[in-house]
């Protein structure tokens, strides 16, 4: 019997069965003596074993047999020694890389020398676990395992009706041959440098790695002392980023640079190499059929009102298919949700491991961990979230203290937290630290606001440790979080006070496939912003606002916010305002910001296709959706759009 089709499958819930082993080693060190826990871990390791040995995976449910003879013998005992929690670990980790192995078509790599070297308890025959043949009843209890009756598996964004696709396996002994890739350039200027001068030694820079395909500005624009910031270089070439990155940070003036992959490669990997799978309760299948029957039969009735144009028919039959459409469009939300708790449970781990590194007592509460989040979300959530509890542990923690990661339900969005009870963070040393490293000026630091400050910890380079360790200190990773939250359609909140802890709130779409988006007119085009960047829409007099310099501001409560011309943002022609000034509220880099446009068009829900080269090199778009009468809408995000702008100095 063939049975690579179930891999999917099996790496899926064998994941799983691993996450849970994590946890509950954890939880055994706390309480040794618990004997749920146990007989939780003889059943995790029990189900891998049975389930490797279905697939033919013999060095994986070696390795999950062991483990199991090993528990078996602590639930005779009632109690785990603490000796052995490391020694557990160790093996658990090693039944992750054998995962890695068979996911990447790899062979399985050696387990003798684990199963040797750590058999501490001579009343566990190695020998005959490494000879003894698997009964029926393994098989029998795997197969139950591999094919759930009350849940089926649906292959997601895969190019193949039945089984997965495979990659051909590369020896490591066989050298990969180099690929050329085209990718765009962000290379930040200071702004006491000469920026014609810079921007001209750093084209001639890029000219030498590949094919430089375009620039903005480019050589004659630079010649003809185009003012810049920043250099925008589209490249193709074989050679690595890192050794770019430190080609171009080696030119005086150069403080920062960035890539932006071409996402036409991301699109390719995607078909080619994602197989993943996600489970869907037959119940909610049965809710798809259901209302795809009902879908086809007001087909049928639309076509019947259009052909006897009958149109008050016609009306009504509209109005009841928007709203089934409605119901499939939530039912298909629900069936991409997963619940946090696929991402959080590797995190007791990762706090155990950190907090036994520095020396420190470290409890991790996990709340509202069953809120489903889209898929996609939740995989691009991971590492971010990990980022943070990290921090939380090696930063905000002293001594002993708690970590809180929570998430829960805010209208149309999902708000994940992680909080610390630990020494917070003084605005006055942020605000020092960035002077010190020249990240702003005296003056500069002095007029952020509190909430502004504690943002500068997101700027690359900065780093609020004050020595380089295994986990952090290098200042580098606050700046990714932000970046993927923003990509995500998110946005980062910080909040800290001396002695307060410290909280990271992110708020998180349900969905970006389908969004909910504000649709504006900007100089004649038809533009659309996310809701979920939306915090208000306003309609100033034009009279009440007041500019100083190259800078316009409006009073909104007690707060002066900033107003910027999306349309001048853009490049696009200027228009002329009227008696009324249409602004949309929104928030960037930690501060309110007013983007002002010619009208509100009205808002509705938008199906969100990503832009394709070289349209995805674009700053600031980061989607497009079509209209009913076939128009194609750019999505504008705030965020990124303002990314690289100085609100202090530049004109608004």
């Amino acid at each position: 019997m063939d049975m690579s089709q179930y891999l999917d499958l099996f790496l899926s819930e064998t994941r799983e069965h691993i996450n849970n082993l994590n946890k509950l080693v954890v939880t055994l060190e706390q309480e040794p003596g618990n004997r749920k826990t146990i007989d939780a871990l003889f059943r995790e390791a029990h189900s891998i074993k049975g389930m490797a040995a279905t697939m033919g995976f013999d060095r994986t449910a070696k390795l999950a047999h062991f483990l199991e003879d090993l528990l078996d013998g602590f639930r005779a005992s009632g109690k785990v020694p603490a000796t052995t929690i490391d020694f557990l670990l160790i093996g658990i980790d090693l039944l992750d890389g054998l995962l890695d192995d068979l996911q990447a078509n790899r062979p399985e790599r050696a387990v003798d020398a684990f199963l040797r070297d750590h058999s501490q308890d001579e009343a566990i025959p190695v020998a005959e676990i490494l000879e003894e043949p698997f009964s029926a009843a393994d098989i029998e209890d795997a197969l139950e395992e591999i094919t759930p009756i009350t849940e089926i598996e649906l292959e997601s964004e895969s190019e193949t009706a039945t089984g997965v696709k495979v990659a051909s396996y590369v020896p490591e002994e066989e050298p990969v041959p180099e690929k050329t890739e085209a990718f765009q350039i962000l290379v930040d200027l200071a702004e006491d440098t000469p920026a014609v001068a810079c921007g001209i030694l750093v084209l001639r820079e890029v000219e030498k790695f590949g094919e430089l395909i375009a620039s903005k500005p480019d050589m004659a624009d630079l010649r003809g002392d185009a003012p810049c910031r920043q250099i925008q270089a589209w490249l193709r070439t074989p050679l690595d980023k890192e050794h770019i990155e430190k080609t171009l940070m080696s030119i005086s003036g150069v403080v920062r640079v960035r890539f932006i992959d071409d996402r036409r490669k991301e699109d390719h990997c995607r078909r080619d190499e994602d197989t993943r799978t996600i489970r869907v309760r037959t119940g909610l299948l049965d809710q798809f059929v259901n209302l795809t029957g009902e879908l086809i039969t007001h087909r049928h009735m639309l076509n019947t009102a259009t052909s006897s144009r009958d149109w008050e028919n016609l009306t009504q039959t509209l109005g009841k298919t928007s709203r089934l459409i409605d119901d499939l469009h939530h039912h298909v939300l629900q069936a991409r949700l997963m619940p946090l708790e696929n991402i959080a449970g590797r995190l007791p781990r990762i706090v155990r491991d950190i907090s036994r590194k520095t020396d420190k007592k470290v409890t991790l509460r996990l709340a509202g961990t069953n809120i489903g989040i889209d898929r996609a979300i939740l995989e691009e959530l991971t590492d971010p979230l990990v980022h943070l509890v990290r921090n939380a542990v090696d930063h905000g923690i002293e001594k002993e203290g708690v970590v809180t990661v929570s998430a829960c339900r805010e209208k149309d969005l999902v708000l994940v937290e992680v909080a610390d009870n630990g020494k917070g963070m003084h605005p006055g040393l942020l605000r020092q630290k960035a002077v010190d490293c020249a990240l702003l000026t005296s003056s500069q630091a002095a007029d952020l606001s509190d909430n502004d400050v504690l943002m500068l910890v997101c700027r690359p380079g900065f780093s609020t440790s004050e020595k380089v360790t295994e986990t952090s200190g290098r200042g580098v990773g606050m700046d990714v979080v932000k970046s993927a939250i923003s990509k995500l359609g998110g946005t980062l909140k910080i909040i800290s006070a001396p002695n307060e802890g410290t909280r990271f709130q992110m708020r998180l779409p349900l969905s970006i496939a389908i969004i909910k988006i504000v649709l504006v007119s900007c100089a004649g085009h038809l533009l659309a912003i996310p809701i979920t960047r939306v915090q208000r829409t306003l309609d100033i007099p034009t009279s009440e606002i007041q500019g100083f310099g190259h800078k316009r501001v409006f009073r909104l409560g007690e707060e002066d916010v900033s107003l910027y011309s999306l349309t001048a943002v853009l490049g696009l022609p200027a228009v002329p305002a009227g008696e009324i000034t249409w602004v949309v509220l929104t928030e960037v880099q930690g501060r309110r910001i007013g983007l002002q446009v010619d009208r509100f068009i009205g808002h509705r829900e938008a199906f969100v296709k990503s832009l394709g080269f070289p349209l995805n090199l674009l700053t600031g778009l980061s989607g497009a959706a079509i209209e009913g009468d076939g128009q194609v809408v750019f999505i504008v995000d705030p965020q990124s759009l303002f990314d690289n702008r100085n609100f202090d100095t530049e004109g608004c």
